[in-house]
């Protein structure tokens, strides 16, 4: 079952799994199997501050990604450091997901699941119970003006 666990006060965790999206394609055309589509379950750190998906190198190896572009990236306390921007991910979280760019961070340990992912699968974070909820309950609301 995937459920959120609060590792350290005000430390919210959940557990998501990544898919390399371009693997989930070749399987679509036939190219490659199900199962050799790379996916890596992981207990991420919930991260507001962090924009996007933050990973490690570690993680990039095993899911294949392949970067896009490199830059700096800033950090806790307002340093920076260089960083690589990987192709597209897909990020599951029970019934719901997202696909987005991920930021590799020399050095960082933790999966951070930032702001973007969370906004495109309608999820927040319920402070009282420390726990990622449905923005709007178990229903997946976009809304498109």
């Amino acid at each position: 079952m995937l459920e959120s666990k609060v590792k350290n006060m005000g430390e919210v965790r959940t557990e998501i799994t990544l898919v390399n999206l371009r693997d989930a394609g070749k399987a679509v055309d036939g190219i490659i199997s199900q199962v050799e589509v790379r996916r890596l379950t992981v207990n991420a750190v919930v991260d507001t501050g962090a924009w996007t998906l933050v990973i490690n190198e570690a993680t990039r190896e095993k899911l294949g990604l392949r970067i896009k572009k490199t830059g700096e990236a800033t950090v806790a306390g307002g340093g920076k450091v260089s960083s690589e921007i990987t192709e597209y991910v897909e990020i599951l979280w029970k019934d719901r997901e997202a696909a987005c760019e991920a930021v590799v961070l020399p050095g960082e340990v933790d999966v951070l699941l930032g702001a973007l992912p969370l906004e495109i699968m309608d999820l927040t974070v319920n402070p009282k119970r420390q726990e990622v909820v449905g923005a709007h309950g178990d229903t997946v609301r976009n809304v498109i003006k």
